[in-house]
């Protein structure tokens, strides 16, 4: 997973565009902006996932449904 955070002024095209790969992206803008410890822990994650210590999907999905029936 290559994500990647932008600032964008609206005309220029931003360094973390110009070097993915050619190739189909959703660009969506963020809600409100990231604080600091939001962005780091974002970053801790994807560096954990990049690492293969990552939570396998159907794993997850059964703990979440797991909480929704014990609420």
């Amino acid at each position: 997973m290559d994500s990647r955070i932008i600032e964008w002024d609206g005309s220029h095209v931003p360094e973390e565009l110009r070097g993915l790969p050619p190739g189909r992206y959703v660009v969506e803008p963020l809600s409100a902006p990231l604080t600091a410890q939001e962005e780091q822990g974002i970053r801790e994650a994807l560096e954990d996932l990049d690492a293969g210590r990552g939570i396998p999907f159907d794993d997850v999905m059964s703990e979440l449904e797991g909480d929704v029936g014990d609420r």
